[in-house]
């Protein structure tokens, strides 16, 4: 028992203590509001790509994907924005929440929280499936969120949102990270081989590009998690508790619930292993993606508790992670 705890707390306690200094730093005056965001955009549109990259790059073969876990993490996906949307019929009364409410239900902050959670629980394996994932979890993502805002509010700003989503999602740094990471796994695959290894690699033949990517992508979690960290705004919005309560708890306790029993259920089915059981908790468990506030504030939408449901679901998520690496650790699965 001592031994599962150990290993869930060493898994979730370096997140924690990240995101805590980056409030803290901004907290004294260290991060400006400026610099956050030119630290944000960093992340967005050089680290975090560079790191989806390597993560694609170092799968050997296409044969070697287990798509069985892209199959399932997309369907649950949908599972839970189905579920979200009937939530938010029958439990939040105002058209403006109510996309925000089932954005907050199916939509995780994989990219940032999600792929920092994989690895520290997982691995490199794990940061390998999140790889593969994240090209199919992360366009599903944007697509649906853009159903849920437009969904409950009719509003001129979201109209043509839906034709602008599919542009943004064709260039999105994080889908073209992956993309790429995907044609050169491709290409290499094409190449003679010798001794069982490809003529030509990146890390082999052309190192000081390679190494310039993976420093890049090294960077991408610790600056991310302290640049979040550094957003935080805690606010009490009285009249907004029972919404932050069903929104938080369907985030971080029912997504999570839902999405894990399912993998634990098909497991024998679709082969899973620890790998995939870390990046689920990722795709499953992390806090509600930080730009939902945004797109909240774009379609119409109630921008106030989408921004709180990013800092509070992003505080209980290292309680309800914690749990569930400790549980899934119990029973033999990490």
């Amino acid at each position: 028992m001592l031994e599962n705890f150990l290993y869930a707390f060493n898994a979730v306690m370096p997140i924690v203590l990240t995101i805590g200094l980056g409030y803290l730093l901004k907290r004294i005056g260290f991060f400006t509001e400026a610099f956050l965001k030119v630290a944000n955009r960093l992340v967005f549109k050089v680290c975090l790509p560079a790191l989806l990259f390597c993560n694609v790059y170092s799968i050997e073969k296409f044969s070697g994907i287990n798509w069985g876990a892209v199959l399932y993490g997309c369907g649950a996906i949908v599972f839970l924005f189905l579920l979200g949307w009937i939530g938010a019929m029958l439990l939040i009364p105002d058209d403006r929440q109510k996309g925000v409410f089932v954005q907050c239900m199916f939509r995780s902050n994989y990219a940032i929280i999600g792929l920092s959670f994989a690895q520290s629980i997982g691995g490199d394996a794990a940061a390998e499936v999140v790889g593969v994932l994240s090209a199919f979890t992360i366009p599903l993502f944007n697509i649906l969120a853009v159903i849920a805002m437009a969904g409950f509010v009719k509003d001129d700003r979201s109209k043509g949102h839906l034709k602008k989503t599919f542009r943004k999602i064709l260039t999105n740094p994080l889908i073209i990270g992956c993309l790429i990471g995907f044609l050169v796994v491709w290409l290499r695959a094409l190449l003679p081989v010798e001794n069982g290894v490809p003529v030509f690699t990146l890390q082999r033949n052309m190192p000081f590009l390679y190494n310039v990517i993976s420093s890049l992508g090294k960077m991408a979690s610790p600056l991310a998690l302290l640049v979040l960290g550094g957003q935080f705004d805690f606010c009490t919005a009285g009249h907004l508790k029972r919404q932050l309560l069903l929104g938080t708890v369907a985030r971080i306790v029912v997504a999570p619930l839902i999405g894990l029993s399912g993998a634990v259920l098909l497991a024998s089915v679709l082969h899973f292993t620890a790998a995939e059981y870390a990046s689920f908790i990722g795709l499953f468990g992390s806090p509600v993606a930080v730009s939902t506030a945004v797109m909240a504030a774009e379609m119409g939408n109630d921008e106030r508790l989408a921004g709180q449901y990013v800092v509070w679901t992003s505080v209980g998520s290292v309680f309800t992670v914690f749990f569930t690496v400790l549980v899934l650790k119990a029973a033999t699965l990490l």
